[in-house]
C-alpha cells in the first residue's frame, strides 16, 4: 500500500507535541509492515536550520489563490527506517520564528499557509507518485481531504483516492473568516452548516471531518468524549453524524527510546524481574533536583508536563498545602503558562524540603523523572491520548491520572491496590487528593506496591497493534471508494 502522510510536524525536524511523535513512529511501523510511506511537512525556519541545503526534488509547484499564485519547492528530507520525507518550501509562508503563532497570537494568514501546504502535497503526488491513501493530521492538513472532494473532484487521478483524518486534539480547529473560502478558491456553497461553516467561521478541522472517508482519534475514550458537548468544542454534532466512520486508536509508545532496560539517560537499567536499578535511578533523580536525606519510605512523586490548566495544574496548586503534609517529595519538570511557571516556583521556595521545580524542557531529565519517581502525577482536565502515563507504566512508576481520554484507557485501578495505577473522576481537586492518599497508603505496603509496578511493566503499548488497526481502516476506505 502506498500511503502519504500530511502533517504540520514530524520528529525530529518539527516537534511541539504528540502529533510529531505519532507521525514519526506510526510511519516507521507501517513501513516495517511492508507499506510504502511518504511524509510531507512544511520547511519551517527551524527545519531549515536542521537541514540547511536539502536536494531539490521539484523546483516549482504552482499553488493558485484568488488573485495571485504561490510557488513552492519540494525538497528532500531523506529516507530513514524506510520512510521518505519531503519538505514543502515556501519561504514567505514558512520561514518564520514559530510554527503557528507569535506571543501576540496566531499568524493571521494561517489559512493561506496551511491551505497552500495542503494543495502542494496533492500537486506533488501527481508528479512523484499518487498514493493509495492520504492520511492527514489535525486541522493544518485537513484541507487535503476538503480539496480532494471539491477542487479535485473531477480529476481522474484522485477521483478514487480516499483520505483518513486523525484528530489529535479537537480543541485546535483552524478557525478563519468567511472570506477565506474565496482565498482558497472554494465555492461559497461549501460555506454552510453541514460543510465548512462553524459559528460563522471557516473551520478547517470541521471540513476534514465532513470530507474525509474515515476519522480517527488517539484513544477509544476520546472518540466517545468528542461526541459530547463537554469535549467536542462545538464539533460534537458533526462527529456524531460521522460516528460510523469514527475510530479511537490508542497511540503507541516507542519502546526503543522509552525502556528502562536500555534507556541511555538513566543511572541504572532495570526490568520487572530485576528492579534493583530503579533504586539507583531514584537516588540519581533526587540528586538532580537537589534533594538530600529523603528516606526510602518517602514517596517520590514526579511530573513532566506543560504547565497549563488543561494539564490539571489548577488542581495541583489547589491541593499543594495539603499535599506537602504527606510523606512525599514532589519533582516537577516543564514549562508553559507564565502564571503557573511563577506560581510553582514560588511554591518550591515556600516548601524547599518538599517541592522542586525545573522550568524547562529537558529530554534527559524527563527520562530520569520517569525512571526515578515512585508515582507519576497526570491529572489532566482532558487528555486525548497521552504518552507519559504509558512511559510510567513501563518504568514501574505508578501513575495517578484523571479518568479521561487515553488516561482512562491505559490506567487501571482496582480495590485495595489492585490494577496498575490510580484514577479519579470529575473536575475536583479533592478527588485528586483522595487518589494521592490512596496511592501513598498502598506505597507503604512494599509487596503490594511491587505487584502494581510489575503489572504496569507487563503492559504492552507498542505501535504494532495500532499500526494494524490503521491498516484495516485504510483497506476499508480504499475498498469503499474503488
Amino acid at each position: 500500500m502506498n500511503i502519504v502522510f500530511a502533517a504540520s510536524e514530524c520528529t525530529p525536524w518539527a516537534n511541539t507535541g504528540g502529533v510529531a511523535d505519532v507521525v514519526s513512529d506510526l510511519s516507521k511501523v507501517l513501513s516495517a509492515l511492508g507499506h510504502k510511506v511518504t511524509v510531507y511537512i512544511p520547511y519551517y525556519r527551524q527545519v531549515a536550520k536542521a537541514v540547511p541545503k536539502p536536494p531539490v526534488v521539484l523546483e516549482s509547484v504552482t499553488i493558485p489563490f484568488s488573485y495571485y499564485n504561490r510557488f513552492a519547492r519540494i525538497v528532500d528530507g531523506g529516507k530513514a527506517n524506510g520512510v521518505q520525507v519531503y519538505f514543502v518550501d515556501c519561504p514567505e509562508l514558512f520561514d518564520r520564528e514559530s510554527f503557528y503563532a507569535t506571543p501576540s497570537g496566531e499568524y493571521p494568514d494561517n489559512d493561506e499557509r496551511f491551505g497552500a501546504f495542503s494543495r502542494a502535497v496533492i500537486e506533488t503526488t501527481k508528479l512523484l507518485g499518487v498514493p493509495d491513501i492520504f492520511h492527514v493530521h489535525d486541522w493544518q492538513a485537513a484541507m487535503v481531504s476538503v480539496f480532494l472532494r471539491s477542487l479535485y473532484y473531477f480529476d481522474p487521478v484522485f477521483r478514487h483516492v480516499p483520505s483518513v483524518l486523525t484528530i489529535h486534539n479537537a480543541g485546535y480547529q483552524g478557525w478563519f473568516p468567511p472570506r477565506s473560502i474565496e482565498k482558497l478558491l472554494l465555492p461559497w456553497d461549501m460555506f454552510t452548516y453541514d460543510k465548512l461553516e462553524n459559528y460563522d467561521k471557516l473551520n478547517f478541522l470541521k471540513g476534514g471531518i465532513v470530507y474525509s472517508d474515515a476519522i480517527t482519534t488517539v484513544s477509544r475514550k476520546y472518540a466517545e468524549e468528542i461526541q459530547t458537548s463537554e469535549y467536542g468544542n462545538g464539533l460534537q454534532e458533526v462527529l456524531r453524524k460521522r460516528k460510523a466512520d469514527l475510530f479511537g486508536i490508542l497511540n503507541g509508545a516507542d519502546y526503543s527510546e522509552w525502556n528502562p532496560a536500555t534507556d541511555p539517560y538513566i543511572a541504572a537499567h532495570y526490568t520487572a524481574e530485576k528492579l534493583e536499578g530503579k533504586k539507583e535511578c531514584r537516588r540519581d533523580l533526587l540528586h538532580a533536583f537537589g534533594f538530600d536525606g529523603v528516606k526510602d519510605e518517602t514517596a517520590v512523586i514526579g511530573v513532566v508536563s506543560r504547565f497549563a490548566t488543561q494539564k490539571g495544574f489548577d488542581f495541583i496548586v489547589d491541593i499543594m498545602d495539603r499535599l506537602v503534609q504527606q510523606d512525599m517529595v514532589l519533582v516537577m519538570l516543564g514549562n508553559g503558562e507564565e502564571y503557573y511557571e511563577k506560581l510553582l516556583c514560588e511554591i518550591a521556595l515556600r516548601y524547599p524540603s518538599k517541592v522542586k521545580v525545573q522550568v524547562k524542557f529537558d529530554n534527559v531529565i524527563s527520562h530520569k523523572v520517569e525512571a526515578g519517581s515512585d508515582i507519576f502525577l497526570m491529572p489532566s482536565r482532558y487528555e486525548p491520548g497521552g504518552l507519559n502515563q504509558i512511559y510510567s507504566l513501563k518504568y514501574g512508576t505508578v501513575p495517578i491520572v484523571r479518568a479521561t481520554g487515553g488516561l482512562d484507557d491505559t490506567v487501571h485501578e482496582e480495590p485495595e491496590g489492585g490494577g496498575d495505577g490510580f484514577k479519579f473522576q470529575g473536575y475536583d481537586s479533592g478527588a485528586l487528593m483522595a487518589a494521592i492518599e490512596r496511592a501513598l497508603k498502598v506505597f507503604q505496603d512494599k509487596k503490594q506496591w511491587s505487584a502494581m509496578m510489575e503489572r504496569g511493566m507487563a503492559q504492552d503499548f507498542s505501535w504494532e497493534k495500532p499500526a494494524q488497526e490503521y491498516t484495516r481502516i485504510y483497506e476499508r476506505v480504499i475498498q469503499n471508494r474503488s
